[in-house]
């Protein structure tokens, strides 16, 4: 059941506690509660990156959302995109969005993207797979193409994973606009896939253990419903609990803990207003059968990348969850007790919009800036500074 609690109140009433020094210049030191930091540019040159991922060997992999894979190698962007990569609709939101490795992939080689696919009558969220051999993707194929349709905007779409042999993907709502009876919505109808959380297995095909498997008229992709568009998605590496971060309107991110067949509430409940003259959507905050996120940010910061640490170069931050803001142009610290989120800082508040927040095989923590006008951005990493 969707519930109001206290905590979650004061969550949504209270402006943020800004603790951390505007980002300014790279390389200036910077403050939070339990560390000094500064920002350090790894490579430069990145139009619209949305995901990164680590390879074995040290490269770095990131996707650019107008349709280009490209690599970082020995602190430096390749001139050469990774070849291979399925032609994109980057038009909106759309295009080349998230990218993950496969658990195995230093035997199999084997990758995965979800970008924006042509169908007919317009765009919608797909995943492919291929294998990386020689810096090109290679045996490439969709494994799930959603059905959903609407404007080129709400793809979602971030990739996990859990260690039972399962992913998980996000697809968004694809700006369906919230009108009329609410519950009819495309995010609480289970027949399609706006605004779900997709469980697969690793080759696509679909878990018979899926709540919705065997239910007559339900897609037995689906994981969980009611969800805007969620640009963070992460199974806990120690719990396992799978962790979302999704897109209010105007005021109303979430961070939502997910649970299988659960229903997150979009578009009948909610703490955000139509966008322009803030016009209600929702009658209520909660409603029974419906969950209540863990956080609520008022006013949005757009929620996109999600993280939890657990390296030990910021001993401090162990267990945190780390969340970027795009108009927030911020990454959010939160704070876990159990499945109880708290927010704490706000870290390199003023550099630019973060679209991806990853752990790097260092233990750093490593930021994609994205540009709303698509000028060359930077991927950077948080390093620790000794206090004195």
């Amino acid at each position: 059941m969707r519930r109001t609690s206290l905590r979650l109140a004061a969550a949504v009433m209270l402006p943020f506690a800004l603790t951390a020094d505007t980002a300014g210049a790279q390389g200036q030191v910077l403050k939070s509660s339990a560390h000094d930091y500064r920002v350090v540019t790894v490579a430069e040159g990145f139009v619209n990156p949305w995901g990164m991922a680590f390879l074995p060997g040290g490269d770095l992999l990131v996707t650019e959302r107008g349709g280009k894979l490209r690599i970082v190698r020995g602190g430096k962007l390749l001139p050469t995109p990774v070849a291979g990569v399925p032609a994109v609709v980057a038009t909106g939101q759309g295009g080349l969005l998230d990218v993950a490795l496969h658990p195995q992939f230093a035997s199999n080689r084997t990758l995965y993207l979800t970008y924006s696919k042509q169908v007919t009558g317009g765009s919608t969220t797909a995943l492919h797979m291929a294998r990386l051999e020689n810096d090109a993707l290679v045996g490439g194929k969709d494994i799930f193409v959603a059905e959903t349709k609407g404007r080129p905007g709400h793809f979602g779409s971030r990739i996990t994973f859990d260690k039972t042999g399962h992913l998980f993907i996000s697809v968004g709502d694809r700006q369906i606009a919230p009108e009329g009876d609410l519950a009819k919505h495309p995010a609480q109808d289970l027949s399609n896939h706006h605004g779900k959380i997709i469980r697969l297995n690793l080759d696509g095909s679909v878990p018979t253990d899926n709540p919705f498997a065997k239910q007559a008229g339900a897609k037995p992709e689906i994981w969980s419903y009611g969800h805007r568009n969620p640009q963070g998605l992460l199974v806990h590496p120690v719990t396992g609990d799978l962790w979302e971060v999704e897109h209010g309107p105007q005021g109303g991110d979430e961070l939502n803990l997910i649970e299988p067949g659960k229903n997150y509430g979009w578009p009948v409940v909610g703490f955000g207003v139509n966008y322009g003259p803030g016009k209600a959507i929702h009658a209520s905050t909660m409603a029974p059968g419906m969950e209540n996120a863990k956080h609520v940010w008022v006013p949005s910061i757009a929620t996109s990348g999600l993280l939890v640490y657990t390296g030990t170069k910021f001993p401090g931050w162990n267990g945190s969850v780390f969340v970027g803001g795009l108009a927030g142009m911020r990454v959010a610290r939160l704070t876990l007790d159990g499945q109880k989120a708290e927010l704490g800082d706000n870290l390199v508040k003023g550099l630019g919009r973060i679209r991806d927040v990853r752990q790097g095989p260092d233990g750093f923590i490593y930021l994609a800036v994205d540009d709303s006008q698509g000028k060359p951005t930077p991927v950077v990493r948080l390093e620790p500074v000794a206090r004195r």
